[in-house]
């Protein structure tokens, strides 16, 4: 019975087939697969592959709507509390329980001010998402709800009329995704865009 013969690898051969598929994959992976998504992104929906970035009236990138920002001035809507103070690069937040007495202090904290920013504002119409902290810190969106509170104080600041703030409000909330998904929500970097060209600064 004659049996096959099998040529023998030595192993620098087996070395030398190591490096050839690790650099074919090198390739195909690292090089060749991200520069046609990278490609894909750009044709389809480059917005959002060059970070969904948002411009003043001046044409003057101020941030990305897909993050969110501090805003303390009263003429301007808040967004949510950020345990991060919305820093990109530190994404996510303190997963505290209800109990947690560190959690309830922030948020005592963030209802007394609240009631010096907001005096004309019980308590009681505080919107939660207003004294919570998102998952990742970084939420760029609050409710409807939570920019209607905010009306007579920024009415009071800019002058602009209780009315002309609604519709602002109105013609920036973002409906459910495919009417289903999610919640209405309002992207505040975006409506604060607006209020400055309402306002004419």
């Amino acid at each position: 019975m004659n049996k096959t013969s099998h040529p023998v690898m030595t192993g620098g051969a087996y070395l030398f087939t190591i490096v050839r598929i690790g650099i074919l994959f090198i390739v195909l992976c690292g090089i060749l697969y991200p520069l046609v998504c990278t490609g894909i992104a750009q044709v389809l929906m480059p917005g959002k592959a060059n970070s969904s970035l948002l411009t003043n009236s001046s044409g003057v990138i101020i941030g990305s709507e897909m993050i969110g920002q501090s805003f303390t001035d009263p003429r301007y809507f808040h967004g949510r509390v950020s345990s991060i103070d919305y820093k990109a690069e530190a994404s996510g937040t303190n997963n505290y329980g209800p109990s947690n007495p560190e959690l309830l202090k922030r948020t005592q904290a963030s209802i007394e001010l609240w009631k010096t920013n907001n005096p004309d504002v019980p308590v009681s119409q505080l919107p939660i998402d207003l004294i919570t902290n998102s998952g990742s810190g970084l939420d760029p969106h609050i409710t409807p709800e939570s920019a209607e509170v905010q009306i007579p104080r920024i009415s009071k600041v800019t002058g602009i009329s209780s009315g002309q703030l609604e519709q602002l409000i109105n013609k920036h909330t973002e409906a459910r995704d495919l009417g289903i998904f999610g919640e209405p929500r309002v992207n505040v970097l975006k409506l604060n865009i607006a209020l400055d060209e309402l306002i004419g600064k």
